[in-house]
């Protein structure tokens, strides 16, 4: 019975924390798909537009290239590519 009440207790706690995020819309150009297939399967799509201002074409290949070795995103290397060239040249500082 404990267990059901603690868990009805978490449910609450995060049904409104999901209802406040919003949907990004990322800029249509080539290679968006890739990016909405694999980046959001681990994370939200708003860390692109908030660090654009921080990171030019080698940091978006630098945080790729991190997501694939030190999270173990399982995405090739022609999605990478695709990936950081979309980011570096629609979010780039």
């Amino acid at each position: 019975m404990r267990t059901i009440a603690i868990a009805f207790v978490a449910a609450l706690i995060a049904v409104p924390a999901l209802a406040d995020e919003q949907k990004i819309e990322l800029k249509k150009a080539d290679g968006v798909d890739k990016v909405e297939a694999n980046c959001q399967a681990c994370h939200t799509l708003a860390y692109i537009p908030m660090n654009s201002k921080f990171l030019n074409a080698a940091g978006w290949t630098a945080e790729v290239t991190k997501m694939i070795k030190a999270y173990g995103a399982p995405i090739d290397d022609g999605d990478a590519k695709a990936i950081a060239d979309y980011l570096a040249k629609n979010y780039g500082s």
